[in-house]
This record gives structure tokens, C-alpha cells and sequence, in this order.
């Protein structure tokens, strides 16, 4: 064979080989590199999936350490008297029906349920449930007849009426709307209530327009409560005056007149209650409309005589003023205020504490600390003063009012002083005082 042509088959078969095992090297190569882009991407996928289940099991064990909170939450205090258990979401109103025989209260949970009065010492509490229809309600005032209640919703952002009728059976329980009123209020609702009379209707929201409505959802008047931003509003128990709180650091009330035939008049300004160097967070009437207790971010509570003839230039004087940032309550932060309903004790509640003060020397007598898991958005005394009721999570506690019993054992024994010649006022007086002491052994036994 010729030199030449072996040379150059040795030659291509050198190139072909060498062409051969640097593609099989390449095509190795490029499986290791897509082996590991995959095994990365499976990686991340993983990590991925694990890092969103991660979060999932992080989000449900909150909300179970949350439900275990709230079911494990155990109080004790020796002046409780009960519990009231039924709501599944937080309860944020009560109220007492003026005949002493229901407890209306509102929820989250989108009901509205009334409790027997006459059970509250009992081990179980039946209740009435009211639904209130795709909303919740944020305020509730019972009518003054006792037979029906109204409802600020939340949502809807309007009042309606319910009535309580009687089912076929001929027990209470069946519940319907009896008007709905118009949602005028374009913010948020700070507060709404009926008049014992049964004249009109208020509510309020977190701006500045007040509206006085007639029970059949008609607007009486539109007031401009000139506090910049309004915390609070209420009716007053004597029926005749509407009273607000905001921003400013004074009260107003407004007096509304009717005629002698009951027709509406006007709403007038009536007087002011001043002397707070900040705004008012809240406020609160005694039963007979002649005080008014009020809490500021001054740092300062007060009650107010309102006993007064204002249409003569009188003026509502203040009986007493306290501060209570030396008592575990925050001036930088909103405050509740319940006066008693005889005037003689104050309810201070902020987040998770309640504090008990006598009108009498602005002394702290007690405190009620978590109370509820949640904080305190009510503060109700029962009409005849015994009870204290609290709200705050989905329960409500009742509390016997031992403040208000040591209160009248000291004014008692003060007016046996003054009647130790009168031997019929005095046996009267000691007998009331006995009672009062063995109620008080009964609830704080040595």
C-alpha cells in the first residue's frame, strides 16, 4: 500500500476518535449539569413547599393557642356572683330593661341575646337568641316599655327596632324588625340610645353630627356637636337631654322639647359641663340625671351636680375631681366611666382593669384586674346598684357591688350618729346596718 494513503487513513481515524470521545465527554457533562439544575430546582421546590407549610402550621397554631386561650382563660375573684356564657364572638354592649327583668346584650357573632334577670345567681342562664340578619351590633338600648330593643349595626351603619313577641307556645322568643331606620351617619357610630320617654331617638358618629330621630326612623333634627371628633354620646335617664363628648374638653347637653301635646319642637342647647383641660373620653348620667361623671385625657375624673335650673344662668358646679394616673390607669389611652346608680361610686375601666371609687372622698376602693381575656369595652351597675356588670371578650361576669355595701354601712352607721336621741330611728338604722354587715360576711367570709 501505498505510504501516503495509510498515513492519511491513521490520520482520520485519529480525528474520528478523538471527535467520539469528545462528544461522549460533552453529552456526560450535560446530564451531571441538568441532573443538578434539577435536583436544585427540586431543592427550592422543596424548601419552597416546606417554608408555605411552615407558615400554614405557624398561622393554625396561633389561632388554636388563640382558642385554647380563650377556652383554658379560667377567673376567679371572690366577688363574682356568675358567668354568662352563649356568645361565640365578643360581646360589645348590655343593657337593662327598666323593669328589671332582662339583660339585652350584642355581639360579633351576629346575635343578640336576652337573659333572665332572675337567673343570674343560678349555676345555668337560659337565653333568648335574636339574629341580626348579615351584620353585628355595636350598641343596644332596651325601649321603655320593656317589649322591645334597638340595635346599632355595624355594617349597615344604621339603628333598628326589634320587637319581642311570643312564639305559638306562648313563650317570648320571637324576635322581629320592627323598623329600620335610614343609614344617615357616614363614619362610624360612637353611640346611640332611647329616651325613657319614648319620645325620640339619638345617635351619634365619630365626627360631628348628631341626629335626634322619632321612633318611627324620622329625622327630628341634625346637630353639629362643634367637638372636632366626638367620643361619645348618650341619652339621659330623666329623658330630656342629649349629651356628647369629644376632642374639646367639655360636655355638651342638649335639652329636647316637645309640646304638652307631645309634638317636637326644636333641640336647644342647654349647658356645658367644663373644667377638663383635654378631651373627654367618656361620660356617664346617675339614674336621677343630677350627676354626671366624666373621664378625660387630662389625666382627671370628675362628677358634676347637674341638678340645676340652667334657663335661670345656672351653672352644673363640680362635687369632685380626682386624678387616676397614680392608679394603673393611663392618661394616653380611652377610659370608660360608669357612675352608680344612686351617684355615690365611679367605674373606671381601661384595657383589662377596672377601678372602684367613692364619689364621697375620691379615694380608690378597689380594683378588678383581667377580668375578661380581651379588654373592657362595658361597664353596667344593675338599677338598684348590687351588681356590676363587665364585658369584654364573648362572656359576661357579674360581680356583686361589695364598694356600694361598705359605702352604705359607713353612711348608715353616719346617720346613726345624727339619730342616737330617736330610739325608733335608730333600732330602724341598726337593723339596716346588721343586715348590710352579714350580707357582706356572706360574701367575704373570714
Amino acid at each position: 500500500m501505498d505510504p501516503i494513503i495509510l498515513v492519511t487513513i491513521i490520520l482520520a481515524t485519529t480525528i474520528l476518535l478523538a471527535f467520539y470521545i469528545t462528544k461522549i465527554f460533552k453529552s456526560k457533562a450535560a446530564d451531571t449539569e441538568t441532573q443538578e439544575i434539577l435536583e436544585d430546582v427540586n431543592d427550592a421546590g422543596d424548601d419552597k413547599t416546606e417554608n408555605i407549610t411552615t407558615a400554614a402550621q405557624k398561622t393554625k397554631k396561633k389561632a388554636q393557642d388563640k382558642k385554647q386561650k380563650e377556652k383554658g382563660y379560667v377567673f376567679q375573684h371572690p366577688w363574682l356572683l356568675s358567668t354568662l356564657k352563649g356568645h361565640s364572638g365578643r360581646v360589645l354592649d348590655m343593657d337593662l330593661s327598666s323593669n328589671g327583668k332582662y339583660l339585652a346584650s350584642c355581639s360579633e357573632d351576629r346575635t343578640v341575646l336576652v337573659w333572665h334577670t332572675k337567673d343570674f345567681a343560678a349555676k345555668e342562664h337560659k337565653c333568648l337568641r335574636c339574629n341580626v340578619e348579615f351584620d353585628h351590633g355595636v350598641f343596644i338600648s332596651w325601649s321603655p316599655d320593656s317589649k322591645a330593643f334597638v340595635v346599632q349595626k355595624a355594617v349597615a351603619n344604621n339603628t333598628e327596632v326589634y320587637k319581642m313577641g311570643k312564639k305559638p307556645d306562648g313563650s317570648l322568643g320571637d324576635f322581629s324588625v320592627a323598623v329600620s331606620f335610614p343609614a344617615e351617619h357616614k363614619t362610624d357610630t360612637v353611640g346611640m340610645g332611647i329616651s325613657p320617654s319614648g319620645r325620640f331617638l339619638a345617635s351619634c358618629s365619630d365626627k360631628t353630627d348628631l341626629i335626634v330621630w322619632s321612633l318611627r326612623g324620622e329625622i327630628l333634627d341634625k346637630i353639629d356637636t362643634v367637638h372636632n371628633l366626638t367620643y361619645c354620646c348618650q341619652v339621659s335617664p330623666c329623658g330630656r337631654f342629649v349629651a356628647t363628648s369629644g376632642f374639646t374638653s367639655d360636655v355638651k347637653i342638649w335639652e329636647v322639647k316637645f309640646s304638652r301635646t307631645g309634638d317636637f319642637e326644636k333641640v336647644t342647647r342647654a349647658f356645658n359641663l367644663g373644667g377638663h383641660t383635654s378631651g373627654i373620653y367618656s361620660f356617664s348620667f346617675s339614674s336621677d340625671s343630677s350627676k354626671v361623671a366624666t373621664v378625660s385625657k387630662d389625666g382627671t375624673w370628675k362628677v358634676f351636680n347637674t341638678a340645676i335650673e340652667y334657663t335661670k344662668g345656672q351653672d352644673a358646679s363640680v362635687i369632685i375631681s380626682t386624678e387616676y394616673a397614680e392608679d394603673k390607669i393611663e392618661s394616653g389611652k380611652p377610659s370608660l366611666i360608669t357612675i352608680s346608680p344612686e351617684g355615690k361610686l365611679v367605674a373606671l375601666s381601661q384595657d383589662k382593669r377596672v377601678n372602684l371609687y367613692s364619689v364621697l372622698t375620691g379615694k380608690l376602693l378597689a380594683s378588678i384586674e383581667e377580668p375578661h381575656s380581651q379588654p373592657i369595652v362595658k361597664v353596667l351597675f344593675s338599677s338598684d346598684g348590687q351588681y356590676l356588670f363587665t364585658a369584654g371578650d364573648k362572656h359576661i361576669r357579674i360581680f356583686l357591688n361589695v364598694p356600694g355595701i361598705k359605702n352604705n354601712i359607713l353612711e348608715l352607721k353616719e346617720m346613726l350618729k345624727r339619730n342616737i336621741s330617736n330610739s325608733a330611728a335608730k333600732e330602724r338604722i341598726e337593723g339596716q346596718i346588721a343586715l348590710a354587715e352579714q350580707n357582706l360576711k356572706n360574701i367575704l367570709p373570714v
